[in-house]
């Protein structure tokens, strides 16, 4: 056994044994169903401490042709699983690969870029690899791909290959775009279309960089944090893993899930099933949920008794704060609105899948997902702060003075919120009014400018909301919907009207003239119209100046 090839089943032996175990063994008996396909490409990524390593040293004491492991896995789970249609052995592919293990990190100590990292790996696994295969001629031109494939040609033995920390150099040298290119065509030319891969698995925080043409690694599959697919129960510890480990050491599991819980994943939907089956059941089959807890807390609270932060303590509070207070739009308020219990909806498309290139909110907010500060919901694309240890992890990264206006202007909008549900129409005027005037002289200019305001004023509105904007009546459009989330139904829906330069009486009007209230039949009897008027007109050495007027009726 060596350090890079067949390095054999020593540190998941350790895993194995150790005081706290939970048997992921189930999770090789889908990758078996992967080998030699053209799926056989795996790239996982999960936070840090979710157990990438435990299951790349896994994989390694599975596949490995040194490992010598049956002893060990006879007695785990998968030895009780087949895989595919039910008619393949667990034992399939034990023992039947060389394995490559390379742990990225560890080429990275005596390095400054990527490119040196990449010349020192290639070199020191390129010579192990010869030296135990010492009777095949290399050729003239000495490289990792042309060593495996002339190793294949003379043996037909293929290669598994475990690639650990993949990503660690985008995380360290995150400026070093050429070195970067370099590294992700380095590994498309030694996997890509290679008969002599029977299995590549690697893991990492973030998912593969996209790079234009430098999209090189297509041919993996991504199994992330946002969509594991079918590794979503073993992308960390299940609530029933973690109830049953509350009841072996006596801890209250209520405590465990407020602390630790909230990583919500889909596997993928199951077939559907025969005509006949869908029409007695009157519903497609849906994929099943998994909420998942950090490994890492989870452990540590059973072993002491003692619950509080251990996830965050494994890396400074910094690694939140630096994203959170960049500079976008919308991005402060998002965390605030995010830290009182809200959701937010996001759009992913535009994340490079990288720790730098950012182009608005939703991409700052996409790599918090990836790096574990977030949960996300993929049937509505919200994330969502998951847990208590997560949460508090936000408070200390948002002590700054530099967020005191976002807090107090958050605080300003839950109190607009409330004084609307009570139909305080004083409060809702002299609260828009505030509102406005923070926002600046620049949206004072139209009825849309001002619609930019409101919608700013009643931020908080979110957590409780769906924003509908210009909602098509019929005979009109209303300016401003807030519909309730199901969640909370019980909250009015708000039908704002706005004018500029009128009076609240004619927002009142509109809306009974347009008969806007037809679209919100559903909620009658617990509906809100509210008229809001800006007067343009009064200038500015008038005490009225920029004073709005406000009408609030349930309905």
């Amino acid at each position: 056994m060596g350090t890079y090839l067949n390095p054999g089943k020593q540190n998941y032996e350790i895993t194995a044994n150790s005081e706290i175990f939970i048997d992921k063994t189930e999770m090789i008996s889908y990758l078996n169903t992967l080998v030699n396909t053209n799926q056989r490409f795996v790239s996982v990524s999960r936070p840090r401490r979710f157990g990438k390593t435990m299951a790349a040293d896994m994989i390694c004491a599975y596949y490995g042709r040194e490992a010598d492991s049956r002893k060990l896995f006879e007695k785990l789970n998968i030895a009780n699983h087949s895989a595919g249609n039910g008619n393949t052995s667990w034992d399939l592919y034990l023992g039947k690969f060389d394995v490559i293990w390379i742990t990225l990190t560890d080429f990275m100590g005596d390095c400054d870029n990527t490119s040196e990292m990449l010349q020192y790996l290639t070199e020191d696994v390129t010579d192990e690899v010869r030296s135990s295969y010492t009777n095949i001629d290399y050729g003239s031109k000495i490289s990792l791909r042309t060593v495996m494939n002339r190793i294949y040609g003379k043996t037909n033995r293929q290669f598994v290959i475990v690639i650990d920390e993949w990503d660690a150099a985008f995380r360290t040298w995150k400026e070093d775009e050429e070195g970067h290119k370099k590294y992700l065509d380095f590994l498309r030319d030694l996997m890509k279309d290679k008969p002599y891969i029977a299995l590549a698995y690697m893991t990492g925080i973030l998912p593969i960089k996209k790079y234009g043409k430098h999209s090189a690694l297509n041919m993996f599959t991504e199994y992330s944090m946002m969509f594991p697919r079918q590794l979503a129960r073993y992308t960390g510890f299940t609530e029933e893993e973690v109830s049953n480990l509350c009841i072996k050491y006596g801890r209250n599991y209520d405590s465990i899930k407020n602390w630790y819980d909230g990583y919500e994943v889909s596997d993928v939907i199951p077939p559907d099933p025969d005509y006949e089956s869908l029409k007695a059941n009157g519903k497609s089959p849906e994929a099943a949920k998994y909420s998942l807890y950090s490994p890492l807390s989870v452990v540590e609270a059973m072993t002491t008794g003692i619950i509080k932060d251990y996830w965050n303590k494994t890396e400074t509070y910094e690694a939140l704060a630096e994203y959170i207070r960049k500079d976008y739009d919308g991005l402060k308020e998002a965390v605030a609105l995010l830290m009182d219990g809200g959701r937010l909806e996001i759009d992913t498309s535009t994340y490079q899948n990288d720790m730098t290139t950012f182009t608005c909110r939703d991409d700052v907010l996409s790599l918090l997902v990836h790096l574990g500060y977030l949960g996300y919901d993929d049937r509505s694309s919200e994330v969502f702060i998951p847990n208590r240890e997560i949460l508090d992890e936000f408070k200390t990264s948002t002590k700054g003075n530099e967020w005191t206006d976002t807090f107090k202007l958050f605080d300003l909008s839950l109190e607009l919120l409330n004084a609307t549900w009570n139909c305080d129409e004083v409060k809702v005027a002299e609260l828009v009014e505030h509102a406005h005037n923070q926002a600046g002289n620049k949206t004072y200019n139209d009825e849309a400018a001002l619609s930019y305001s409101i919608q700013l004023a009643y931020y908080a509105a979110r957590k409780y909301y769906t924003t509908v904007l210009e909602l098509d009546t019929g005979k009109g459009y209303a300016d401003i919907v807030y519909l309730p989330a199901p969640k909370y139904s019980d909250k009015p829906a708000l039908l704002i009207e706005l004018k500029y330069g009128k009076s609240v009486d004619d927002a009142m009007e509109q809306i009974r003239r347009q008969k806007y209230l037809d679209r919100f039949e559903h909620y009658k009897g617990n509906t809100l119209i509210i008229g809001i008027n800006y007067d343009k007109d009064i200038p500015n050495d008038n005490p009225k100046f920029k004073q709005h007027s406000c009408k609030i009726e349930k309905v």
